[in-house]
């Protein structure tokens, strides 16, 4: 938790500087009362005027009111600081996940990274806002009423000490024992929030199979495993409280009983005993607020280490230094081979092969060939294990990453369809004042005109987040015309026009050639109708090269493509 400390800007360190100063002044106006309590006591029993108990008594009002503001000071800063470090620590996670690639987004998964995003930072942020005050408040109060203490009676002394080691030891206890259920705790979350985000994003397919009980049962068994867990740091807790009142209420009565003892043998006198009660009670708040931290903070550290995981974690993805060069339009393989994170097995095997400017590579294959991964390796979303991708001449891991995006068009394989309008879906992440013409351009050249025409409000019509307000051949025309609408040198479809219709498709695919004739295009497809007239053709198998060439060539070369053509398409139509 103080390693993220960092993160905090220096007005915020100002802040954090006046908490203490708050936090000095008010333990010294705490423990002035006593003293003070102690003095109109002594006042009242020697008779003393009226006025001067009045005096003292509103100096002690006085105190009072100079710690109430101390407080309520030290409170205000400790809630702004924590607020504003967790909001640094936020959008530092999520700057740091925005740059991980896949391999990093696999090992945290996507509903542990939510977590520490969120209940985690909240956690944090919580903590630091009593621990601020309360870190600083125990230790300054407990050295003051110690100071106090000693020389006013040894017997009371070691009385109080007694106690505080017995509320120490129930501590250390409580400490060992809990603290392994936080870090329980924030992993139950994670699986809970795991099984809610499945049942919300698979939500059509649990209906259409009639599994709504069995996800409800996979639900309710995560939700009680976090129900156990928490109820069990509850009860924990709740113990303390009557634990603490009987310690606490235990020692005001033993310094009552003893000390009354004591002024009944002219050891001590009255007010010395009040005095001596009042700063007992003080310590034993000091070391309570001391203990409650020790118990809250397990909690919060899971969460700091969990967060600390993610912001200490570095992309395997590493930026180059290539900013520009000269658009030639080429790709390139040269003996490249790729296995997934923890993987033993190979997902593409000595893959090569080159594509010029204004050509069209198809790639084509059974499902799990390699097909996508080749995508994957040229957007840089994984790095190869050995041999070379060139991209105009210039190996991929030299580009800055910024340069290598804009170079690219992708359309995924599956739609990401943000919330807004059509036209900000289109020109996602282009220049809003010179995207517009390249925009309409796009829609028409991805056949999504027609249907954005029928809209209530054309190309400023709203798409609901996911495109669930469009169909998915909708979705995915939106997705080709967004890679278009770019405008850049390559333009990589990965199996985009799997949902599109023949007709549909192949407008498509000749207004693609005609209005981007400059764009190098890499095509996915498993479709045989989408890649025929490619200027190469890729046939991956278990992902090797198995064959490659044209269209033509391949039906009397290659065994495997010529079984999928013709589970397509007829002879004569091949």
């Amino acid at each position: 938790m103080i390693k993220l400390m960092k993160y905090m800007t220096k007005s915020q360190w100002l802040q954090f500087f006046l908490i203490i100063v708050c936090v000095f002044f008010d333990a010294f106006f705490v423990i002035k009362l006593p003293e003070t309590m102690a003095t109109i006591i002594a006042k009242v029993r020697m008779s003393a005027p009226v006025m001067e108990i009045v005096k003292s008594g509103l100096i002690m009002l006085l105190f009072a009111i100079c710690s109430l503001i101390s407080v309520v000071t030290a409170g205000f800063f400790a809630a702004r600081v924590s607020a504003s470090l967790c909001k640094n620590i936020r959008e530092k996670i999520y700057t740091k996940v925005g740059n991980f690639s896949m391999k990093e987004i696999n090992k945290f998964s996507t509903a542990s990274l939510i977590t520490r995003s969120t209940n985690d930072i909240t956690q944090l942020q919580q903590t630091y806002a009593i621990g601020f005050r309360l870190l600083f408040t125990a230790p300054i109060l407990a050295i003051f009423a110690i100071v106090k203490i000693i020389g006013k009676s040894w017997q009371l002394s070691v009385t109080t000490a007694g106690f505080i080691l017995v509320l120490t030891f129930i501590f250390i206890g409580l400490i060992f024992f809990v603290a392994p259920k936080f870090k329980l705790m924030q992993k139950r979350i994670d699986k809970l929030n795991l099984v809610t985000r499945e049942n919300l994003t698979g939500i059509k397919v649990i209906r259409a199979y009639n599994a709504q009980q069995k996800q409800t049962e996979k639900f309710e068994k995560a939700n009680k495993e976090f129900f156990d867990v928490n109820l069990f740091l509850n009860k924990t807790m709740a113990f303390l409280s009557p634990i603490m009142g009987i310690i606490m209420n235990g020692l005001s009565l033993t310094i009552v009983w003893f000390g009354s003892y004591l002024v009944g043998k002219n050891i001590l006198n009255i007010e010395e005993m009040m005095e001596f009660t009042q700063y007992s009670a003080i310590l034993m708040v000091a070391f309570t607020m001391l203990s409650m931290m020790f118990l809250i903070l397990p909690r919060a550290n899971v969460s700091a280490k969990r967060v600390r995981e993610v912001l200490d974690s570095s992309s395997s993805i590493i930026d180059g230094n290539v900013s520009e060069n000269e658009n030639l339009g080429t790709i390139e393989f040269q003996n490249v081979c790729f296995s997934y994170p923890d993987s033993s097995e190979n997902a593409l095997e000595n893959i090569s092969f080159k594509i010029e400017k204004g050509q069209t590579l198809a790639i084509i294959g059974a499902t799990g060939s390699g097909k996508s991964t080749i995508l994957n390796l040229i957007m840089r979303f994984y790095d190869k294990n050995s041999g070379k991708i060139l991209i105009d001449g210039i190996d991929v891991k030299d580009y800055k990453l910024s340069t290598l995006y804009d170079k690219m068009g992708y359309s995924p394989q599956k739609s990401a369809i943000f919330s807004g309008t059509v036209e900000q879906n289109i020109g996602y992440g282009m220049n809003e004042e010179k995207h517009h013409e390249d925009v309409l351009k796009a829609l028409k050249v991805s056949q999504s005109k027609e249907f954005v025409d029928k809209l209530d409000g054309g190309i400023k019509s709203h798409i609901s987040q996911g495109g669930n307000n469009i169909s998915g051949g909708q979705k995915q025309r939106v997705s080709i015309a967004r890679a278009l609408a770019r405008n850049t040198e390559f333009l990589l479809f990965d199996d985009s026009f799997s949902a599109l219709d023949f007709l549909t498709d192949k407008k498509l695919r000749k207004d693609l050639n005609k209005n981007y004739k400059n764009s190098t295009k890499i095509v996915v497809a498993q479709r045989v109708g989408s890649i025929m007239d490619a200027d190469n053709i890729i046939v991956l198998d278990n992902g090797k090269i198995v064959g490659q060439g044209k269209h033509k060539d391949l039906l009397k070369n290659c065994k495997i493509y010529r079984e999928i053509a013709l589970s397509q398409l007829k002879k004569e139509e091949l």
